[in-house]
C-alpha cells in the first residue's frame, strides 16, 4: 500500500503522487455508495496495480472540502479578478470569499491585468477591507514575486470567473506548464474555459496550485444551511462589532442599534462588502431545513 495525493481527476480516473511514482487510479466502488467522491488535494492509500496504475482503497480526512472547485485539503483560496474585460463583480469575490471563511480557508484577491486596468475600484474596497490584495500582470510580470510570497509554503486553489487569467497566471509562475490561454469575447465580456478539469501543480518549496474551471456564479451547492447560520461570522471586518448591537439575533441588514450597520456609517466597514453580505443574506434568509 501506498500513500499519495491525488493531483487530477480526470474522466473516473485519479491520479495519485505517492513521491515515487504517479498512479492512475480508479477509486472502490465503497465510495459511490458512500456518497464520497474523491477529490484532487485528497490524501489516499493506494494499491498499486503494476503498469503504472492502483486502487484507492481510502481517503484520509479532510481538514475542508469544495464542491466548485472541486477540490479538498486547501490552505488558501486565490480567487483571480480583473479589471480589465471581462470585468469581475465584487460580489462574486465576497460569495467566494463567505464560503472559503465557513470552511477556515484563507483568501486572497489578485489583480490580473493590470497593465490594462489597474482595478482601482476592486483594489481600494478590499484594501479597506480584511481580505489581502494584490495587483498583477501575468503579461508584464507586474507583482508577480509579491504573488509567489504570498502562496509559499501553502496548497492554494486558483479560482475566478473566465478570462480573468487564471491559466497566465500560471504559465508565468510555472513556465514550463505551457498552459493553453483562451481569448475573451469582447461582445460577451468573458472568457472562454481553457481549462477543463482541476489539476493540482507543484511550485517547489512545497507550494502547490490548484488550476480549476472558470465559471460564472459559484456553485449554489455551497449557499446552505450552515452559511445561512455563521453569515456574519464569514466576513472578517465584522467581528469587532459582533455581540455589541443593540439587540439580540440582530441581522446586521437595517436594524436600529446594530454596531455593524454604525461601523459602515462611519466607513470603518467597506460599504460595499456590506452591500454583498446584504445580497447573500437575501439569498440564504429563505432556506429552509427541509432544503438541506
Amino acid at each position: 500500500m501506498s500513500r499519495g495525493r491525488i493531483e487530477k481527476a480526470l474522466s473516473g480516473f485519479y491520479y495519485v503522487n505517492t513521491g515515487e511514482e504517479t498512479l492512475q487510479c480508479r477509486a472502490r466502488g465503497k465510495f459511490r455508495r458512500q456518497g464520497l467522491s474523491p477529490l484532487v488535494g485528497d490524501w489516499a492509500e493506494v494499491l498499486p496495480l503494476g503498469k503504472g496504475e492502483g486502487m484507492i482503497e481510502t481517503i484520509e480526512p479532510r481538514k475542508n472540502e469544495f464542491t466548485r472547485p472541486a477540490a479538498a485539503n486547501i490552505d488558501q483560496l486565490v480567487i483571480i479578478a480583473s479589471g480589465a474585460i471581462p470585468v469581475t463583480d465584487p460580489y462574486l469575490i465576497d460569495r467566494i470569499s463567505a464560503i472559503a471563511a465557513l470552511k477556515k480557508c484563507r483568501v486572497l484577491v489578485v489583480l490580473n491585468k493590470c497593465d490594462l486596468d489597474e482595478a482601482e475600484e476592486l483594489y481600494d474596497l478590499y484594501s479597506a477591507s480584511a481580505i489581502p490584495v494584490l495587483r498583477v500582470s501575468a503579461a508584464t510580470d507586474e507583482g508577480m514575486d509579491n504573488l509567489r510570497a504570498a502562496i509559499a509554503g501553502k496548497l492554494n486553489t486558483f479560482t475566478g470567473n473566465s478570462g480573468v487569467g487564471k491559466s497566465s497566471i500560471l504559465n508565468s509562475l510555472l513556465p514550463d506548464l505551457h498552459l493553453p490561454v483562451g481569448e475573451v469575447s469582447k461582445a460577451l465580456g468573458r472568457g472562454r474555459h481553457t481549462t477543463r478539469h482541476v489539476e493540482l501543480f507543484p511550485l517547489g518549496n512545497d507550494t502547490y496550485v490548484i488550476d480549476t474551471p472558470g465559471f460564472s456564479s459559484f456553485d449554489t451547492d455551497e449557499l446552505n444551511l450552515e452559511l445561512k447560520a455563521h453569515l456574519p461570522e464569514t466576513f472578517p471586518e465584522f467581528a469587532p462589532y459582533l455581540g455589541s448591537c443593540r439587540f439580540v439575533g440582530c441581522k446586521h441588514v437595517k436594524e436600529k442599534g446594530c454596531a455593524v450597520l454604525d461601523a459602515v456609517e462611519r466607513g470603518d466597514i467597506p460599504a460595499g462588502r456590506h452591500k454583498s453580505y446584504v445580497r447573500l443574506f437575501e439569498e440564504l434568509k429563505d432556506l429552509k431545513e427541509w432544503e438541506k
